[in-house]
């Protein structure tokens, strides 16, 4: 008899599968899975990935599939976020032994932190389409699929009209989002980069999960938590938010092939070669919503914090700063709707990050990676993360590891 690779937990609601054998998680995490699994429209469970964690609004980690309703704060604000990668054809021995110029290349070639915006251009381009006109070429070629429909979601959704849509395209941000150059067990040279929709993504969030809440409040509905307010199918938003939100994944999508193609063109800069940059790409989402088919009904999965792993679905699973990352692929398994874990999750918070671990930590953690080692990115050290090794063991009923990546160039915002 196969042993059961994941937990059990019910409070009163449907099931919690929770692939988190080996990999404890905090007991505020365990209870807002509570809280969503008391939910009346969930199908069948809520599956928990091994790197679950307590989230703003939902819990992190978390596969939530349901009928007739959705639950923005699922989601999140940062839509559509998660991961690419890329092959290249480049070997180990081909890069040069200080790693410095390459970082600073990738640094010039992606606007990333609090400033990457482009909001130097002007206030108000959503508004004035004659202020694009400086725009990088390459960005303006991106954002003509994504236009029209903006064009139509600002219409419906004034709060829209002043967000930093176009001028974010192509631009990494802050926090967990990054930049990396890898080596694989092969020595072959990845390229791999971690980032949502952005402003437009977070304005669109933010907005559809303050209109739930007034929804409960107009129909008197009481939540254990008032960040799970939800939309129910047929109600005046429901179409509304699964229109947008399905616009923002593809900005998110779109937003990391142009920044994709600016690192891979930096990298070639920066060493005066060529060489084949796409032998493989994988380009996965792990903040979104989903339109699938589990246990004989069609539903929509929310994943926070989670990648759909389908049978032989390329997926990405990163660890954190000094950490090892993977390329998988999905075994299908339907307990967990099809599901892994998007990374190692975090064992602490940010806050508490910063109170608790050193810069010297911080900098012997890193000591082989060429990347900020400075305080304002104490947040994101691989201390302030779970062992992505017990990760991947709790999940290997769900994924298979095709590449095990280690990174040698890191840029955060």
């Amino acid at each position: 008899m196969t042993q059961q690779s994941y937990e059990v937990m019910q409070d009163g609601g449907v099931p919690i599968k929770s692939w988190t054998v080996g990999v404890p998680f905090e007991t505020e995490a365990k209870e807002q899975l509570k809280n969503i699994s008391r939910m009346p429209f969930i199908h069948q469970w809520v599956a928990a990935m091994p790197d679950v964690h307590l989230g703003k609004g939902a819990t992190i980690g978390s596969v939530v599939p349901t009928l007739g309703a959705v639950i923005p704060a699922a989601v999140g604000v940062d839509i559509g976020c998660g991961m690419m990668a890329v092959r290249t054809s480049l070997k180990a021995g081909q890069l040069p032994d200080n790693l410095a110029g390459v970082r600073n290349a990738i640094e010039r070639a992606v606007p990333h932190g609090r400033t990457s915006g482009r909001s130097r251009r002007g206030k108000g381009q959503g508004r004035d389409k004659g202020a694009w006109a400086n725009l990088p070429d390459d960005v303006m070629a991106a954002w003509a699929p994504l236009s029209a429909q903006f064009d139509v979601l600002k219409d419906k959704h004034g709060v829209l009209k002043n967000t930093n849509n176009i001028n974010h395209l192509g631009t990494l941000g802050t926090g967990n989002h990054f930049i990396e150059v890898c080596l694989d067990e092969h020595d072959s040279v990845w390229l791999m980069l971690h980032s949502g929709s952005r402003g437009v993504g977070n304005r669109i969030g933010t907005h559809f999960i303050e209109m739930a809440k007034k929804d409960m409040e107009r129909w008197h509905i009481h939540l254990p938590d008032s960040d799970l307010a939800y939309l129910p199918e047929g109600s005046d938003h429901f179409d509304e938010y699964v229109e947008a939100v399905e616009w923002a994944q593809n900005f998110a999508r779109i937003n990391r092939e142009v920044m994709m193609a600016r690192v891979i063109q930096a990298v070639k800069g920066s060493l005066g070669m060529d060489f084949e940059a796409r032998m493989e790409a994988v380009n996965c989402h792990h903040n979104y919503i989903s339109r699938e088919n589990h246990y004989g009904k069609n539903v929509l999965v929310t994943r926070k914090g989670a990648v759909r792993a389908r049978s032989g679905e390329m997926g990405i699973i990163p660890g954190s700063m000094g950490a090892r990352s993977f390329i998988v692929r999905g075994l299908g398994n339907e307990e967990s709707f099809c599901s892994c874990s998007h990374g190692a999750g975090r064992v602490m918070s940010r806050t508490k990050a910063k109170k608790l671990v050193s810069l010297e930590e911080h900098r012997l953690a890193t000591a082989d990676v060429e990347c900020r080692k400075d305080e304002g990115v104490i947040d994101e050290t691989p201390s302030a993360y779970k062992p992505i090794e017990k990760v991947m063991e709790a999940q290997k009923d769900l994924v298979e590891v095709v590449y095990t990546l280690k990174q040698v160039v890191c840029v955060k915002g």
